[in-house]
């Protein structure tokens, strides 16, 4: 897209901010990692946080950490709930696709622009986690078949006791939605689904599973080619010019494991400083992530 065409696709995501499903910022200076501003939600009748995340385009566990204790499925009306739409910028180059899988977003840098769009996705559920990697976008595909693997197949033999379509083509029973990214030449993709709970969530059999309407986006803006990392980093911080910044996200938890907890490291350590109070602000969220950015002053 031209500058111009981006500054119309901005306005127009303003206005019309209950449609517009694509979240992009503007890209902070180099020794800043935050964009977004906090957002707030007033709950009205018939909301809950799946149609919540749906419509500002966040993950549904981001909306669970955001509001601990507030239920899902029936928030309290004229309740404020909080829209994690503001982030710190993992750390890294910004270059091309970048996917955090401790906070279940996509980031892309367009080439050449002062601009990053972020995108909620569903990730590799344990057991079939997916891998970190560096390689590029290396297939594009419209109405995409799914062949589920050998391993897959077996699986869904042993839990249902019946076999496993070895082809599905392209339609409402597809898996893949309708559009599908090929990493490098792996069995790894980054694609639609036809079941929209799951995204922000550890569900997939390894892929990356993303919104339909935001991954009809990516098959049309980024080519073939296009740099991808995938990385986990659930501790973020920055030294913003207001104070320091930071952002914690639950770790995956490793296949062998029940259950990972976040630590106290030296660069944590050395970031919160002397501080007492601060301490003891991180020490809280290191225990119970909430995925949102807290000052720290």
């Amino acid at each position: 897209m031209k500058p111009l065409i981006h500054l119309v696709f901005l306005l127009l995501c303003y206005l019309f901010s209950s449609i517009c499903l694509a979240s992009v910022y503007n890209l902070p200076a180099k020794n800043s990692k935050i964009i977004g501003e906090p957002v707030s939600h007033k709950v009205i009748k018939g909301d809950y946080f799946q149609a919540l995340a749906e419509k500002y385009n966040v993950g549904f566990l981001a909306m669970l950490a955001a509001n601990p204790g507030v239920d899902p499925f029936l928030p309290a009306i004229d309740k404020s709930i909080v829209i994690p739409k503001q982030m710190l910028l993992p750390y890294g180059k910004r270059e091309g696709i970048v996917i955090n899988l401790a906070e279940l977003r996509l980031y892309y840098y367009p080439e050449g622009e002062k601009l990053v769009y972020v995108f909620p996705v569903g990730i590799g559920r344990q057991g079939l986690a997916t891998p970190h990697l560096t390689s590029t976008i290396g297939d594009k595909r419209k109405d995409p078949v799914w062949r589920p693997t050998a391993e897959m197949r077996k699986r869904y033999f042993v839990e249902h006791g019946r076999e496993m379509a070895k082809e599905v083509a392209a339609g409402p029973n597809n898996p893949f939605g309708k559009y599908a990214l090929r990493i490098g030449t792996s069995e790894y993709l980054l694609h639609g689904t036809n079941k929209r709970f799951g995204i922000g969530m550890r569900a997939s059999s390894g892929c990356i599973r993303m919104y339909a309407d935001d991954i009809e986006w990516l098959y049309n803006n980024i080519p073939v080619g296009t740099p991808i990392r995938i990385l986990e980093q659930p501790i973020k911080m920055s030294y913003e010019q207001d104070g320091k910044k930071i952002e914690v996200h639950s770790p995956l938890t490793p296949d062998s494991q029940t259950e990972t907890k976040l630590v106290m490291t030296d660069a944590v350590r050395s970031f919160v400083g002397e501080d007492k109070v601060l301490f003891e602000t991180v020490s809280r969220l290191l225990d119970k992530a909430e995925g949102v950015v807290v000052s720290l002053k």
